[in-house]
């Protein structure tokens, strides 16, 4: 059962829990990993869909399931120790700093959130907690060129794992949260604030969970009570009655039936255990009745279900981490139109007129290979893509099919050589581009034909004139 899987985690994991179908499931799903990424025995494997590349003895690199990275630096014994960089799902960088059997340990920065504010961490980690330094409430872009902390922004300070955090919003600087750190986690006393300083919740955290405590309206009203973890949650929109979200809690976390709501009307539903969507979702669309998808999720990720465009069936079948896997697609008279098998095959989809929206191949659950793209029942797009984005030729439409770019893309952007056509057709450019802006060797025209710029580009910028 657990051939080629040479994780520690992987083998805890599922033994924990032999009897949970769920568990079972993501055996599976570990298996199909290996086999679509090309995963040999010498690569590391984490149970949710992560895998590490070994560059040598030392060094090595992460990837999620969609083969993003997420982690870069230094290993001992298959595990995080050394220098590192931690990255998010859009390749930003959160942390940066050092790391001891695994776990952050040492000197180290990086981004943390509360109520909804990015804030700096600077200063010492201990096993994963944050322990002796600084946060910061900053504006500016993490890890910055020239980013300078202004002494006047500082939260908290931590000592020996301990600190109180008072949160202020950016306009007015506002109290909008105090609470207790102990331990390097929220645990203890807290309370947060409307904007307008009425008192929201009053309670406190264990384990950097909420564990006791009351919510309030407006009015202070309680909307809802928490004890020991566990309760039943309910939100509402800002200065109004309305309901917006409901779900049960248990251990500080959702577990049941969560369900979210648009103008009184039911949107979604979905089951949750242990803070994780699993088991049955029903999505439905604001303005009507009908329902966008109904399936199932597995610790986050949808593996089974169907998909509906305006109340007809568009697609049924399994997901493999989100991605369609083994499915038929259908027309708008309930003709079968393309059938998935592993991720791969011929795939068309239409939008909620009926209008041709995509016509192209799937290769591994991603678009790969020659695909059109369609707006509005008009081309937009035609070219190769790879691993989902466009990469190689391709030509560029406007509303009118009228070709506004043709030319070499990498990583969905104009990389290479490329022209570019005004909207009737009329060739204004022709040179290189990085990174989707014009940059080296070009020729720029004008509406008549005639060559009013030839020389260097760079950042879409004229940089001589020969």
């Amino acid at each position: 059962m657990l051939e080629n899987v040479k994780s520690i985690y992987f083998s805890k994991i599922v033994f924990s829990f032999f009897n949970d179908k769920r568990k079972l499931d993501l055996i599976k799903y570990n298996k199909k990993i290996q086999a679509c990424l090309g995963i040999d025995i010498n690569h590391y494997k984490l149970f949710a869909g992560k895998y590490i590349i070994y560059e040598d003895n030392k060094n090595g690199k992460e990837y999620d399931f969609n083969n993003r990275l997420i982690f870069e630096g230094e290993y001992l014994n298959r595990k995080k120790h050394g220098k590192g960089k931690l990255y998010n799902n859009s390749g930003d960088l959160i942390f940066e700093g050092n790391y001891l059997n695994g776990k952050r340990n040492g000197i180290g920065k990086g981004i943390e959130q509360l109520e909804g504010y990015d804030f700096i961490f600077e200063g010492e980690y201990r096993n994963d907690k944050k322990w002796k330094g600084n946060i910061y409430q900053e504006d500016y872009k993490f890890f910055a060129e020239n980013n300078s902390i202004d002494e006047k922004e500082l939260i908290y300070e931590i000592k020996e794992g301990d600190g109180i955090i008072k949160v202020y919003n950016t306009f007015g600087k506002n109290l909008l949260s105090e609470m207790e750190l102990k331990n390097g986690e929220l645990n203890g006393k807290c309370k947060e604030y409307y904007s307008n300083q009425n008192l929201l919740f009053e309670g406190e955290y264990k384990n950097g969970k909420k564990w006791n405590g009351k919510e309030y309206d407006l009015n202070g009203n309680i909307i809802f009570e928490l004890n020991n973890g566990k309760g039943h949650i309910k939100e509402y929109y800002y200065n109004k009655d309305e309901l917006i979200f409901e779900c049960d809690y248990l251990n500080g976390e959702k577990n049941g039936i969560n369900k979210k709501y648009f103008s009184g009307k039911l949107i979604l539903e979905e089951e949750y255990k242990d803070g994780k969507k699993n088991g049955k979702v029903k999505n439905y669309y604001p303005d009507t009745d009908q329902l966008i998808f109904e399936g199932e999720y597995l610790y986050d990720r949808r593996i089974k279900g169907k998909e509906y465009i305006k109340g007809r069936l568009e697609y049924e079948g399994e997901y493999f981490f989100d991605k369609k896997w083994n499915g038929k697609g259908y027309d708008k008279n309930g003709n079968i139109i393309y059938e998935l098998k592993n991720g791969t095959g011929k795939v068309k989809y239409y939008d909620n007129y009926g209008r041709l929206e995509f016509d192209g191949e799937y290769l591994n659950g991603e678009e790969n290979g020659m695909i059109k793209e369609y707006y509005g029942g008009r081309l937009w797009f035609e070219g190769k893509y790879i691993k989902g984005k466009r990469n190689g030729k391709g030509k560029e439409y406007n509303g009118d099919e009228q070709v506004i770019y043709e030319g070499e893309y990498l990583n969905d952007k104009k990389n290479g050589i490329g022209k570019e056509y005004n909207d009737e057709g009329k060739l204004i450019y022709e040179g290189g581009f990085l990174d989707g802006k014009r940059s080296g060797k070009g020729k720029e025209y004008n509406e008549e034909g005639q060559l009013i710029y030839e020389g260097e580009y760079s950042n879409g910028l004229k940089l001589n004139n020969n």
